[in-house]
């Protein structure tokens, strides 16, 4: 396990948060249960029947985990009712909120955390990213001040001389499929708070495209380089730059030829991709050819931690990803 992930752990572990984990119908989620309850990393709360939940953890140890099965616990009633009030403008019933928080319960997790009886949610083991995140985005919503919600994924590089000691975010990797200059700009500027809070080192961003300070051409390399001059402009005060080639961004020989005297070249540690196919794309390459850790999708600009996790992920991921709800849960306090 990385230095990075034990650091996470360990601040996860100072001030306990409670995350709730949905997917009780996933062996994995019971996997991961067991060793986040065993390690002490965060409180947790498994949403699911008596025989969901017997039949997936069948000899694994949860005993200290709190088991709530939606259909007797206490304050369902409250939840229902606290959803009909959110969604009365959409015309949402009484019938139909209850039928919904019932049989899906990622949204009765966000009605949980709503309810300010959790700090967070993970899922996505075995949902897609649209049905994780639609719940938290209608229930939960997104953060004061915050342009949108974006996805990333922390990479972790073994013996990695690049980033910050090998590690990483990748923005947008899970959410924006082919996000405009105004969009771009504010996930750089998630993404460097994002950076800052859980690798509590400083975020060197770097906006990425196929081509480096003018090399080639393009209606795409403009909407890169409209972008940074937006964050710039609104962010003056983030290390920042683009557009940059990826060699130029994070190998210093190649910045020096590339990017003289740009203030991120050769040393970025956030990457922003220009779409979601090159930030998919390179998170999946690097995590299966460099063997790296890949942690996400992370979501951020959403009031409270929802996080997302890959229908590929190990029950390790669930792990990670919870540490780092939990740490992003303590910053909201």
């Amino acid at each position: 396990m990385s230095q990075f992930l034990e650091r996470i752990k360990e601040r996860a572990k100072q001030e306990k948060k409670t995350v709730i984990l949905p997917e009780s119908m996933d062996r994995r989620t019971f996997e991961a249960a067991e060793t986040i309850l065993k390690e002490d990393i965060a409180n947790l709360i498994i949403i699911g029947t008596p025989e969901e939940i017997e039949e997936n953890s069948k000899g694994l140890d949860i005993s200290k985990a709190t088991i709530i099965n939606p259909y007797t616990y206490e304050k369902t009633e409250d939840y229902i009712n606290l959803f009909v009030e959110l969604r009365k403008k959409k015309g949402l019933t009484y019938e139909d909120a209850k039928k919904q928080a019932l049989s899906d319960y990622m949204y009765y997790a966000c009605l949980m955390v709503k309810a300010g009886d959790a700090d967070g949610v993970v899922s996505g083991a075995c949902h897609s990213t649209a049905n994780t995140l639609r719940p938290s985005l209608q229930i939960i919503k997104t953060k004061p001040g915050v342009e949108l919600v974006s996805a990333f994924f922390l990479m972790v590089v073994p013996d990695c001389e690049f980033g910050t000691n090998g590690t990483f975010i990748f923005a947008d990797s899970g959410l924006e499929q082919n996000p405009t200059p105004e969009k771009l700009a504010a996930i750089a500027a998630c993404s460097a708070e994002s950076f800052e809070l859980l690798a509590e080192s400083k975020a060197y961003v770097a906006m990425l495209s196929h081509s480096t300070k003018g090399s080639a051409k393009h209606a795409d390399v403009d909407k890169v380089v409209e972008a940074t001059a937006i964050a710039k402009e609104k962010h003056p005060e983030l290390a920042l730059d683009g557009e940059l080639q990826l060699d130029a961004a994070i190998v210093p020989s190649v910045a020096a030829s590339k990017a003289a005297g740009s203030p991120v070249a050769g040393k970025a540690n956030v990457l922003v991709f220009p779409d979601l196919d090159a930030g998919n794309i390179g998170y999946k390459l690097v995590q299966r050819l460099a063997k790296a850790e890949a942690y996400g999708p992370v979501t951020q600009g959403i009031a409270k931690p929802i996080n997302d996790l890959s229908r590929g992920c190990s029950a390790e991921d669930i792990v990670g990803v919870v540490a780092i709800t939990c740490v992003q849960a303590q910053a909201n306090d």
